[in-house]
Protein backbone atom coordinates (compact mmCIF):
# COMPACT_ATOMS: atom_id res chain seq x y z
CA UNK A 1 0.00 0.00 0.00
CA UNK A 2 2.65 2.46 0.92
CA UNK A 3 4.20 1.53 -2.48
CA UNK A 4 0.91 2.78 -4.51
CA UNK A 5 0.78 5.07 -2.27
CA UNK A 6 -2.83 5.15 -1.43
CA UNK A 7 -4.80 3.51 1.65
CA UNK A 8 -5.99 0.08 2.29
CA UNK A 9 -9.44 1.02 1.65
CA UNK A 10 -8.77 3.49 -1.21
CA UNK A 11 -7.09 -0.15 -2.91
CA UNK A 12 -9.81 -2.36 -2.27
CA UNK A 13 -12.48 -0.01 -3.42
CA UNK A 14 -10.74 0.32 -6.83
CA UNK A 15 -10.01 -3.66 -7.33
CA UNK A 16 -13.23 -4.83 -6.00
CA UNK A 17 -15.86 -2.68 -7.22
CA UNK A 18 -18.88 -4.19 -8.74
CA UNK A 19 -18.21 -7.23 -7.21
CA UNK A 20 -18.66 -7.23 -3.63
CA UNK A 21 -20.14 -3.73 -3.41
CA UNK A 22 -23.37 -2.72 -4.69
CA UNK A 23 -23.76 -0.97 -8.49
CA UNK A 24 -23.96 3.04 -7.09
CA UNK A 25 -27.35 4.23 -8.33
CA UNK A 26 -28.09 8.32 -7.90
CA UNK A 27 -29.59 8.82 -4.47
CA UNK A 28 -33.02 10.05 -3.69
CA UNK A 29 -32.55 13.79 -2.19
CA UNK A 30 -34.33 13.68 1.24
CA UNK A 31 -36.53 15.98 0.73
CA UNK A 32 -38.22 13.39 -2.52
CA UNK A 33 -38.26 10.82 0.00
CA UNK A 34 -41.27 9.24 1.90
CA UNK A 35 -42.09 10.44 5.22
CA UNK A 36 -44.78 8.91 6.70
CA UNK A 37 -44.72 11.51 9.21
CA UNK A 38 -44.40 14.48 7.14
CA UNK A 39 -47.40 16.77 7.82
CA UNK A 40 -49.76 17.09 4.63
CA UNK A 41 -50.14 19.83 2.43
CA UNK A 42 -53.90 20.87 3.94
CA UNK A 43 -52.84 20.72 7.45
CA UNK A 44 -49.76 23.06 6.84
CA UNK A 45 -52.23 25.33 4.66
CA UNK A 46 -54.74 25.21 8.47
CA UNK A 47 -51.34 25.66 10.65
CA UNK A 48 -50.74 28.67 8.61
CA UNK A 49 -54.52 29.97 8.66
CA UNK A 50 -54.70 29.60 12.07
CA UNK A 51 -50.89 31.35 12.34
CA UNK A 52 -52.10 34.21 10.18
CA UNK A 53 -55.60 34.76 12.09
CA UNK A 54 -53.69 34.85 15.76
CA UNK A 55 -51.48 37.58 14.43
CA UNK A 56 -54.41 39.71 13.38
CA UNK A 57 -56.11 38.79 17.22
CA UNK A 58 -52.43 39.99 18.45
CA UNK A 59 -51.10 36.23 18.95
CA UNK A 60 -47.79 34.65 18.45
CA UNK A 61 -47.55 31.20 17.35
CA UNK A 62 -47.59 29.71 20.42
CA UNK A 63 -50.84 31.71 21.65
CA UNK A 64 -52.34 30.70 18.31
CA UNK A 65 -51.32 27.46 18.56
CA UNK A 66 -52.87 26.85 22.41
CA UNK A 67 -56.30 28.53 20.91
CA UNK A 68 -56.35 26.42 18.72
CA UNK A 69 -55.65 23.32 20.74
CA UNK A 70 -58.73 24.95 22.97
CA UNK A 71 -60.70 24.37 19.86
CA UNK A 72 -59.91 20.90 19.15
CA UNK A 73 -57.51 20.92 16.35
CA UNK A 74 -54.12 18.80 17.29
CA UNK A 75 -52.80 17.77 14.10
CA UNK A 76 -48.99 19.07 14.52
CA UNK A 77 -46.56 20.18 17.40
CA UNK A 78 -45.42 23.08 18.76
CA UNK A 79 -42.37 22.57 17.08
CA UNK A 80 -43.62 21.53 13.32
CA UNK A 81 -46.14 25.14 13.72
CA UNK A 82 -42.51 27.14 14.28
CA UNK A 83 -41.16 25.42 10.92
CA UNK A 84 -44.85 26.35 9.16
CA UNK A 85 -44.63 29.78 10.87
CA UNK A 86 -40.96 30.20 9.31
CA UNK A 87 -41.97 28.97 5.74
CA UNK A 88 -44.73 31.24 5.71
CA UNK A 89 -42.43 34.23 6.52
CA UNK A 90 -39.83 33.29 3.76
CA UNK A 91 -42.76 32.80 1.18
CA UNK A 92 -44.63 35.84 2.35
CA UNK A 93 -42.12 39.13 2.76
CA UNK A 94 -45.71 41.12 4.10
CA UNK A 95 -46.17 38.57 6.91
CA UNK A 96 -44.94 40.15 10.58
CA UNK A 97 -42.08 38.56 12.46
CA UNK A 98 -43.01 37.20 15.86
CA UNK A 99 -42.61 39.99 18.88
CA UNK A 100 -39.48 37.70 20.60
CA UNK A 101 -39.14 39.09 24.14
CA UNK A 102 -35.49 39.46 25.42
CA UNK A 103 -34.45 39.09 28.99
CA UNK A 104 -31.50 42.18 29.69
CA UNK A 105 -28.64 40.81 31.38
CA UNK A 106 -27.70 41.67 34.94
CA UNK A 107 -25.51 44.68 34.87
CA UNK A 108 -23.55 45.90 38.32
CA UNK A 109 -22.39 42.90 41.00
CA UNK A 110 -25.12 43.13 43.72
CA UNK A 111 -23.89 44.82 47.15
CA UNK A 112 -24.12 42.19 50.36
CA UNK A 113 -27.75 41.75 51.44
CA UNK A 114 -30.05 39.18 52.34
CA UNK A 115 -31.41 36.78 49.27
CA UNK A 116 -34.76 37.59 49.47
CA UNK A 117 -36.82 34.27 48.89
CA UNK A 118 -40.62 33.71 48.55
CA UNK A 119 -42.57 31.33 47.14
CA UNK A 120 -46.36 30.88 46.35
CA UNK A 121 -48.15 27.29 46.20
CA UNK A 122 -51.55 29.14 44.88
CA UNK A 123 -53.36 32.53 43.48
CA UNK A 124 -52.93 35.25 45.87
CA UNK A 125 -50.20 34.38 48.12
CA UNK A 126 -47.61 36.26 46.88
CA UNK A 127 -47.96 39.54 45.04
CA UNK A 128 -45.05 41.87 43.25
CA UNK A 129 -45.83 45.04 42.11
CA UNK A 130 -43.40 47.92 40.53
CA UNK A 131 -43.59 51.15 38.93
CA UNK A 132 -42.20 51.99 34.77
CA UNK A 133 -41.92 54.94 33.19
CA UNK A 134 -44.41 55.05 30.39
CA UNK A 135 -42.27 57.95 28.36
CA UNK A 136 -44.52 61.28 27.11
CA UNK A 137 -43.39 63.93 24.19
CA UNK A 138 -41.39 65.98 26.63
CA UNK A 139 -38.22 65.04 26.96
CA UNK A 140 -37.03 63.51 30.08
CA UNK A 141 -41.34 63.33 31.43
CA UNK A 142 -42.79 60.24 31.78
CA UNK A 143 -46.11 58.86 33.09
CA UNK A 144 -45.88 56.49 35.55
CA UNK A 145 -47.41 53.04 35.04
CA UNK A 146 -48.06 51.06 38.48
CA UNK A 147 -49.25 47.12 38.26
CA UNK A 148 -49.15 44.24 41.16
CA UNK A 149 -49.15 40.64 39.56
CA UNK A 150 -49.74 37.72 41.39
CA UNK A 151 -46.48 35.65 40.82
CA UNK A 152 -48.24 32.22 40.74
CA UNK A 153 -50.95 32.83 38.25
CA UNK A 154 -48.82 36.04 36.34
CA UNK A 155 -52.58 37.71 36.19
CA UNK A 156 -52.31 41.29 36.65
CA UNK A 157 -54.06 41.92 40.00
CA UNK A 158 -54.38 45.51 39.35
CA UNK A 159 -52.74 48.56 37.22
CA UNK A 160 -52.84 52.40 36.98
CA UNK A 161 -51.28 55.67 35.68
CA UNK A 162 -50.40 59.02 37.14
CA UNK A 163 -48.30 61.83 36.47
CA UNK A 164 -45.72 61.03 39.20
CA UNK A 165 -44.73 58.39 41.97
CA UNK A 166 -46.16 59.04 45.44
CA UNK A 167 -47.46 56.72 48.31
CA UNK A 168 -50.95 58.03 48.31
CA UNK A 169 -51.06 56.35 44.89
CA UNK A 170 -49.54 53.05 45.79
CA UNK A 171 -51.64 52.55 48.98
CA UNK A 172 -54.78 53.07 46.41
CA UNK A 173 -53.60 50.76 44.49
CA UNK A 174 -53.50 48.14 47.19
CA UNK A 175 -56.90 48.97 47.91
CA UNK A 176 -58.11 48.42 44.99
CA UNK A 177 -56.53 45.43 44.49
CA UNK A 178 -57.75 43.98 47.41
CA UNK A 179 -61.03 44.81 46.84
CA UNK A 180 -60.81 43.38 43.45
CA UNK A 181 -60.12 39.80 44.81
CA UNK A 182 -63.12 40.38 46.92
CA UNK A 183 -61.13 41.27 50.33
CA UNK A 184 -58.23 38.48 49.97
CA UNK A 185 -54.94 39.53 51.08
CA UNK A 186 -51.71 37.82 50.12
CA UNK A 187 -49.29 36.52 52.24
CA UNK A 188 -46.36 38.34 51.17
CA UNK A 189 -45.68 41.18 48.86
CA UNK A 190 -42.63 42.05 47.29
CA UNK A 191 -41.27 44.83 45.22
CA UNK A 192 -37.43 46.37 44.48
CA UNK A 193 -35.85 49.48 46.48
CA UNK A 194 -37.43 52.68 45.44
CA UNK A 195 -38.59 55.23 47.58
CA UNK A 196 -41.96 54.66 47.56
CA UNK A 197 -41.69 50.81 47.97
CA UNK A 198 -39.82 51.77 50.94
CA UNK A 199 -42.17 54.30 52.20
CA UNK A 200 -43.03 53.75 55.97
CA UNK A 201 -46.61 54.58 54.96
CA UNK A 202 -46.97 52.03 52.47
CA UNK A 203 -44.93 49.38 54.71
CA UNK A 204 -47.30 50.39 57.80
CA UNK A 205 -51.14 50.20 55.64
CA UNK A 206 -49.40 46.64 54.47
CA UNK A 207 -48.43 45.65 57.96
CA UNK A 208 -52.09 46.04 59.58
CA UNK A 209 -53.25 43.91 56.85
CA UNK A 210 -51.33 41.14 57.77
CA UNK A 211 -48.73 41.10 54.84
CA UNK A 212 -45.12 40.63 55.31
CA UNK A 213 -43.13 42.60 53.10
CA UNK A 214 -40.29 42.01 51.08
CA UNK A 215 -37.54 43.91 48.92
CA UNK A 216 -34.86 43.08 46.22
CA UNK A 217 -31.41 43.32 46.97
CA UNK A 218 -30.04 46.79 45.50
CA UNK A 219 -28.97 46.56 42.19
CA UNK A 220 -29.99 43.45 41.25
CA UNK A 221 -32.26 42.99 38.17
CA UNK A 222 -33.57 39.87 38.26
CA UNK A 223 -34.87 40.20 41.99
CA UNK A 224 -38.17 40.79 41.06
CA UNK A 225 -38.42 38.89 37.34
CA UNK A 226 -42.70 38.26 37.40
CA UNK A 227 -43.72 42.45 36.99
CA UNK A 228 -40.28 43.12 35.49
CA UNK A 229 -41.12 40.27 32.62
CA UNK A 230 -45.22 41.26 32.54
CA UNK A 231 -43.57 45.39 31.80
CA UNK A 232 -41.17 43.90 28.88
CA UNK A 233 -44.42 42.42 27.64
CA UNK A 234 -46.30 45.50 28.02
CA UNK A 235 -43.43 47.58 26.38
CA UNK A 236 -42.71 44.97 23.27
CA UNK A 237 -46.37 44.61 21.85
CA UNK A 238 -46.58 46.07 18.56
CA UNK A 239 -49.47 48.23 19.32
CA UNK A 240 -47.45 50.10 22.02
CA UNK A 241 -47.05 53.43 20.79
CA UNK A 242 -44.03 54.56 22.17
CA UNK A 243 -44.54 57.75 23.50
CA UNK A 244 -48.35 59.18 25.39
CA UNK A 245 -49.59 62.14 24.23
CA UNK A 246 -51.39 62.08 27.64
CA UNK A 247 -52.37 60.63 30.76
CA UNK A 248 -55.80 59.11 29.45
CA UNK A 249 -54.11 57.84 26.35
CA UNK A 250 -51.55 56.15 28.70
CA UNK A 251 -53.94 54.95 31.46
CA UNK A 252 -56.59 53.53 28.43
CA UNK A 253 -53.00 51.87 26.47
CA UNK A 254 -52.38 50.12 30.72
CA UNK A 255 -55.95 48.89 30.87
CA UNK A 256 -56.31 47.20 27.39
CA UNK A 257 -52.70 45.72 27.75
CA UNK A 258 -53.97 44.15 31.23
CA UNK A 259 -57.18 42.98 30.06
CA UNK A 260 -55.87 41.59 26.96
CA UNK A 261 -52.51 40.10 29.14
CA UNK A 262 -55.06 38.50 31.54
CA UNK A 263 -57.60 37.04 29.41
CA UNK A 264 -56.02 36.43 26.13
CA UNK A 265 -52.07 36.18 26.74
CA UNK A 266 -51.42 32.22 26.26
CA UNK A 267 -48.47 33.13 28.68
CA UNK A 268 -45.64 30.24 27.99
CA UNK A 269 -44.38 30.13 31.62
CA UNK A 270 -47.90 28.96 32.54
CA UNK A 271 -47.91 25.95 30.16
CA UNK A 272 -49.93 28.59 27.05
CA UNK A 273 -53.41 28.72 29.64
CA UNK A 274 -54.00 32.35 30.32
CA UNK A 275 -53.07 33.92 33.62
CA UNK A 276 -56.66 34.57 34.15
CA UNK A 277 -57.53 30.82 33.55
CA UNK A 278 -54.56 29.65 35.95
CA UNK A 279 -55.99 32.57 38.67
CA UNK A 280 -59.29 30.77 38.89
CA UNK A 281 -58.36 27.16 38.04
CA UNK A 282 -60.30 27.31 34.60
CA UNK A 283 -57.13 25.78 32.94
CA UNK A 284 -58.11 22.59 34.81
CA UNK A 285 -61.16 22.15 32.03
CA UNK A 286 -59.22 23.81 28.81
CA UNK A 287 -56.07 20.83 29.91
CA UNK A 288 -58.75 17.72 29.81
CA UNK A 289 -59.60 18.98 26.74
CA UNK A 290 -55.91 19.70 25.43
CA UNK A 291 -55.37 15.72 26.68
CA UNK A 292 -58.17 14.53 24.70
CA UNK A 293 -57.20 16.03 21.60
CA UNK A 294 -53.22 15.27 21.94
CA UNK A 295 -54.70 11.60 22.37
CA UNK A 296 -56.83 11.71 19.40
CA UNK A 297 -53.94 13.09 17.53
CA UNK A 298 -50.85 10.62 18.51
CA UNK A 299 -53.61 7.69 18.10
CA UNK A 300 -53.95 9.01 14.46
CA UNK A 301 -50.27 9.59 13.62
CA UNK A 302 -48.43 6.93 16.05
CA UNK A 303 -45.39 7.63 13.30
CA UNK A 304 -45.08 11.24 14.57
CA UNK A 305 -44.42 9.72 18.08
CA UNK A 306 -40.76 7.85 18.97
CA UNK A 307 -40.55 6.72 22.62
CA UNK A 308 -42.49 8.23 25.76
CA UNK A 309 -45.40 10.23 24.82
CA UNK A 310 -45.20 13.10 27.33
CA UNK A 311 -49.21 14.57 29.11
CA UNK A 312 -50.01 17.44 28.18
CA UNK A 313 -47.93 20.17 30.27
CA UNK A 314 -49.83 22.19 32.88
CA UNK A 315 -48.96 25.15 35.16
CA UNK A 316 -45.98 24.72 37.66
CA UNK A 317 -47.42 23.86 41.42
CA UNK A 318 -45.59 26.51 42.72
CA UNK A 319 -43.79 29.67 41.57
CA UNK A 320 -40.80 31.91 43.46
CA UNK A 321 -38.49 34.15 43.66
CA UNK A 322 -34.88 33.03 44.88
CA UNK A 323 -36.42 30.02 45.98
CA UNK A 324 -35.75 26.15 45.66
CA UNK A 325 -39.34 25.28 45.57
CA UNK A 326 -41.56 23.12 48.42
CA UNK A 327 -39.81 20.47 50.20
Amino acid sequence: MQVAGVSRGTWHARHHHGRDVAAAVSPVPQREREQPARLSASVCARVAGFISAGRTGGLGVAGAFAKAWDEGFMEASLRSWWRIAARVRREQATVEQATVEQSGAAGEQAVARVKPQVLATGANQVWAWDITDLPTAFRGVAFKAYAIIDIFSRKVIVASVHQRESTADAMALFMAAIAAEGGCVPQVVHADNGAVMRSNLLNEFLTEHGIEVSHSRARVSNDNPYIESEFRTLKNRASYPGVFASLVEASTYVAQHVHWYNHAHHHSGIALYTPAQVHDGSWKMLHARRQVSLAYYQARHPERFRGHRAPVPAPKAWAGINHPGPE
